[in-house]
C-alpha cells in the first residue's frame, strides 16, 4: 500500500499534454511578432511551452500535502494489519503447541476458526489497499482539474496554443530552450490559489454554523 508518484507522474504527463489545442499540419509553432503602430517590432510570447512535471509534483503544495496525508494513512493501516497478522501468527503457534493434546474434533474446530481468520485477515489486507488506491486516485483527479483549469486560464491569458510536459527519463522532449519553461509561473499560480482557498475554507465553514 505504497502511494505511488508514477501514478501521479504519468496523470500528469497526460494531462499537460492534453492541455494543448490541436493545431493543423502546417500551423506555426515558434513565437510570432507583433508590430506596434510606431512600426516597432516586439516578440510574442512563445505558442507551445512545457512544464516540468518533477518540479511541480515536487512544489504543489496540495499534492504535497495530499501525498503525506495518504502516506500517513497507508502506515497507519500497515501496522494495524501487522499487529493483527503478528496476533494471528501467535495463536497458530500456541495451537501447534498444544495441537497432540486435543481430539481430533478439538483439532479441526481450532483450525476451522484459524482459517476464517486467516481468510479475515487477507480480505482486511485487500480493503486497505483498495481504499487507499481509491483515495489516492480521487486526489488524482482534484490535482488533475486544478492543473487543468489553472492550464486553461494562463494559456488564455498568455496567448499560448500548446502545453507540454518534461520529465526527467520519461519525456518525449529531448531538448528545449528554458525560456520556454513556464513551471514556476504554473508553480506560483496554483500555490496562490490553493493558499487562498484553504484560509478561505474555515472562514466559509464557521458562516454555515452560525
Amino acid at each position: 500500500m505504497k502511494v505511488s508518484k508514477l501514478v501521479w507522474g504519468v496523470a500528469l504527463f497526460a494531462l499537460t499534454t492534453a492541455c494543448s489545442q490541436e493545431q493543423k499540419p502546417g500551423a506555426k509553432t515558434t513565437a510570432s511578432t507583433t508590430t506596434s503602430s510606431d512600426g516597432a517590432t516586439t516578440a510574442a510570447v512563445p505558442e507551445i511551452v512545457y512544464v516540468n512535471s518533477d518540479s511541480l509534483l515536487a512544489n504543489y503544495e496540495y499534492f504535497k500535502e495530499a501525498r503525506t496525508r495518504l502516506q500517513g494513512k497507508s502506515q497507519k493501516a500497515e501496522q494495524d494489519l501487522r499487529a493483527k497478522a503478528e496476533a494471528f501468527q501467535k495463536e497458530v503457534n500456541r495451537y501447534q503447541q498444544s495441537a497432540q493434546g486435543m481430539s481430533a474434533e478439538q483439532r479441526a474446530s481450532t483450525e476451522q476458526r484459524l482459517g476464517q481468520k486467516q481468510q479475515q485477515l487477507a480480505a482486511l489486507n485487500q480493503n486497505a489497499g483498495n481504499d487507499i488506491a481509491a483515495e489516492e486516485s480521487e486526489e488524482m483527479k482534484k490535482i488533475y482539474d486544478k492543473v487543468e483549469d489553472h492550464l486553461k486560464a494562463v494559456s488564455a491569458e498568455k496567448g499560448y496554443k500548446m502545453v507540454l510536459t518534461y520529465s526527467r527519463g520519461n519525456s518525449a522532449i529531448l531538448y528545449s530552450d528554458a525560456s520556454l519553461d513556464i513551471t514556476e509561473e504554473v508553480l506560483t499560480g496554483l500555490n496562490e490559489k490553493y493558499t487562498a482557498d484553504k484560509a478561505a475554507t474555515p472562514k466559509a465553514t464557521t458562516e454555515k454554523k452560525k
